[in-house]
């Protein structure tokens, strides 16, 4: 099972008005602005994880496994050409996004497949194989 983990207040220096100004600036790459909805289940042979996130092609899109963590990040640029004050609605999340995800245990990172297909991101990462107990003869002397 996947349990995935996020942290509300890791970035919340971003949008602290206490914090530093010049801190804000060099940290600006680090936070986050959105996070894509995901689903998570699993297959006779494999964990799924989809996350939406239309409007992004793969260039725009970074997935890493390190260690026990799968992490999908990436960013959604508003390129509509509408000025800030013009905006009376706004509901499409733009800018940096940020999910994670813990892996089970003997995880092969290099068996986990990425594809995108209308506006869906799909990580199939493949369950490892169950070990099973060798017997060991005993041979008398």
């Amino acid at each position: 099972m996947m349990i995935a983990r996020w942290s509300p207040t890791k970035n919340l220096r971003c949008f602290n008005p206490f914090y530093k100004e010049s801190q804000k600036e060099q940290d600006n790459d680090k936070c986050i602005s959105w996070a894509p909805a995901a689903d998570i289940y699993d297959t006779k042979d494999d964990y799924v994880v989809k996350l939406e996130i239309p409007g992004l092609s793969k260039e725009d899109v970074k997935v890493e496994v390190e260690n026990d963590t799968l992490s999908v990040s990436g960013e959604r640029k508003s390129d509509n050409g509408v000025k800030k004050d013009e905006i009376h609605w706004s509901e499409i999340h733009n800018g940096k996004f940020y999910r994670a995800f813990r892996l089970p245990k003997n995880i092969d990172a290099k068996k986990i497949n990425a594809s995108m297909k209308d506006g869906i991101l799909e990580l199939k990462v493949p369950k490892p194989e169950v070990k099973k107990p060798q017997n060991i003869p005993i041979s008398i002397h």
